[in-house]
């Protein structure tokens, strides 16, 4: 059985494995202070043409989420994100664990407007009673959003003139940014979100790492004691080895590009598949998230032969699914979603 359900089913790529095995043996200091992890922190800073950056990296995606939040904001602060926002959604409230509430705005297709942004936080200081309130002291982003779609350097940029305005930090979670970037039509580049962001990360998790994101402080504003705090959190790894020779051999040779750039033909060739057999798609994503409208019996007999995530119902009738490609998706697997479509496979 083929599946799409995500973009993290398989292990990692084959170079990590490959750098993994040679290194094994070599003895290094633990806990991020290693020759992989500097040599990590240097590519990475090129990559983003900011060679002010702290880099740091963290196991997965919620923790990397609920530790910059909460080290970033006052105990009386809360995070700005749309409504459908990972923070919001998929973590299990996380981020409200951590003692700091998801303050949501209308989300359209997964991303916000900074006239919403502005709207909600101008509304918050004029209301007079705004002191018995939770402060709006960060915005959450995500590039790609959970949609699948994109900002353009425009609407960043109006974003960060909110921030800007109303002194908040401007946090991207880029959990899937190696597909957003790779996007065909888009003009965000890494450089561009260290420009306009205050802290942004890099996903390697879902993009070729068998785990690890690479958190990216921007405008020397790292949180005091950041590595206590990561570790109070419970989120420090004692073999940071592990993530730094990951990262070190995604950007070396332009892997981390080179495999995000597959996801996205993959994807392409996914939205074509769907387009010919006469299907509509939900949202027209240029990432490697595709969703597709299927009427709910055909659904049923889809999943059957081929793992996809149902998202949202569309109406009564009909349900909106996600396909996802990923760094590891061969041909042969967009070979048989195609077969199976045409009636080229029974489906009895």
């Amino acid at each position: 059985m083929i599946s799409f359900a995500c973009d993290y089913l398989e292990g990692c790529h084959e170079d990590i494995l490959k750098a993994l095995a040679a290194t094994n043996r070599l003895q290094e200091s633990g806990y991020g202070t290693d020759w992989f992890t500097a040599s990590a922190i240097e590519k990475i800073r090129e990559a983003c043409a900011c060679s002010e950056a702290d880099i740091y990296f963290i196991n997965g995606g919620t923790q990397t989420n609920q530790l910059v939040i909460d080290t970033m904001l006052q105990p009386y602060e809360g995070v700005v994100a749309a409504e459908t926002g990972h923070v919001s959604v998929h973590e299990a409230g996380a981020i409200e664990f951590s003692g700091h509430k998801v303050l949501t705005v209308s989300s359209h297709c997964g991303k916000v407007k900074a006239a919403e942004v502005e709207a909600y936080v101008k509304r918050f200081y004029e209301d007079g009673s705004h002191e018995h309130m939770v402060f709006p002291g960060m915005l959450y982003i995500s590039h790609p959003t959970e949609y699948g779609t994109l900002y353009t350097a425009k609407e960043l940029r109006e974003l960060r003139a909110v921030c800007d305005t109303y002194g908040m930090p401007l946090f991207v979670d880029g959990a899937r940014l190696g597909y957003g970037l790779q996007a065909r039509g888009t003009d965000v580049t890494m450089p561009l979100l260290a420009e306009l962001s205050d802290v942004f990360y890099i996903g390697g998790t879902k993009v070729g790492a068998l785990c690890g994101e690479a958190v990216v402080f921007t405008k020397q504003n790292t949180p005091r004691h950041f590595v206590t705090q990561i570790k109070q959190h419970g989120a420090l790894s004692a073999k940071g080895r592990l993530m730094g020779i990951q990262f070190d051999t995604l950007f070396t040779d332009g892997l981390y590009e080179k495999i995000s750039r597959h996801a996205i033909d993959m994807a392409e060739q996914v939205k074509a598949v769907f387009q010919e057999a006469g299907y509509a798609l939900a949202i027209d994503s240029p990432t490697n998230q595709q969703f597709v409208i299927l009427e709910n019996n055909k659904m049923k007999e889809l999943e059957k032969y081929v793992g996809f995530e149902c998202w949202e119902p569309y109406d009564e009738q009909h349900t909106v699914v996600r396909f996802a490609t990923s760094w590891a998706t061969e041909q042969e697997h967009v070979d048989e979603l195609r077969a199976l479509l045409s009636g080229c496979k029974s489906m009895e």
